[in-house]
Order: structure tokens, then C-alpha cells, then sequence
């Protein structure tokens, strides 16, 4: 019986601490089909930002975003982008994607490797969407302060 007593109190701890996703996957189905299609970043911003270098994604300077292209894919939340900056390396890559209830753009860079086999994302915040634009803000730290770095997109077609 002590032992059935004490599983029993184990399991109640157990469940009571289990962690929660940094993510909620409830997607935001409007948000969604809205940035559906071909995109471009026509704009990096961030406070100091002539002064401050940024790697936007762990691939490159946030300067060789400006002019890239995006694709997302809706209904089934995959895409791909491409760097394209004279002065920087090209890049390119397929990613999946999805913007959860609180307005979060999930973001993995697939590379090679199966979404499920990739462990590590990005997580940007979803601002200012209209039909033909909208913008991904990520936070980053600068010298022990938060700040946002804005990515504008504009519509291709």
C-alpha cells in the first residue's frame, strides 16, 4: 500500500512540474494564409544599427537579408528563402513555419535535415500585417539590453 501511496504522490509531482512549450502550436490559421506567397525584406532596423553588427539567423549579416526572397506555403507551413545580395554569399533554403495564437512566427532553416530531426528554430513576433506587407520583429540582446531587430516584408505578387 505505501508503495501504491507513494507512486501515486510521485506521479501528482510529476505531472504538476512538467515543463511547458516555450511555443504555443495553435496555429493562427489568418494570420497564416495572409503572408501566404512570394515575399521580400525590403529593410533590417535596429537601434545602432550603423554602428552594430547583427547575424540575422546564425547564417549572416542582417544587411544581406535586405532584398532576399521568401516563400511561404500556407496549408502545409513549409517555403524557402534565398539571399541574393551582390555583396554577400548567396543562401538558400527551404524552411518550415507557423505563427501560433500569440503571434509568434515559428521558424525552422532546414538545410538538409527533416523538420523533425532539426531541434533548433527562431521565434519572431508578427507586426504591422496588412495585405501587402507585414513585418517579423526579433528581440536580441545588445549589451545586456533587449532590443528589436525589424524585418519589413513587402509582397511579390
Amino acid at each position: 500500500m505505501k508503495k501504491v501511496i507513494l507512486l501515486l504522490i510521485f506521479s501528482i509531482a510529476f505531472v504538476g512540474c512538467k515543463s511547458k512549450s516555450v511555443t504555443n502550436t495553435k496555429l493562427d490559421i489568418k494570420s497564416e494564409v495572409a503572408i501566404k506567397g512570394n515575399w521580400s525584406i525590403t529593410s533590417v532596423t535596429y537601434p545602432g544599427s550603423d554602428v552594430i553588427k547583427v547575424t540575422s539567423f546564425d547564417l549572416a549579416d542582417s544587411k544581406c537579408f535586405i532584398g532576399s526572397t521568401w516563400k511561404f506555403v500556407s496549408n502545409n507551413n513549409k517555403g524557402n528563402f534565398s539571399l541574393n545580395s551582390a555583396s554577400c554569399t548567396a543562401y538558400s533554403t527551404p524552411i518550415t513555419w507557423y505563427i501560433n495564437k500569440e503571434g509568434n512566427f515559428v521558424m525552422k532553416i532546414l538545410d538538409e535535415a527533416k523538420a523533425k530531426t532539426v531541434k533548433a528554430g527562431y521565434i519572431l513576433k508578427v507586426a504591422n500585417q496588412t495585405d501587402t506587407s507585414f513585418q517579423l520583429i526579433d528581440r536580441i540582446d545588445v549589451a545586456g539590453k533587449m532590443t528589436d531587430v525589424v524585418y519589413q516584408f513587402v509582397k511579390l505578387n
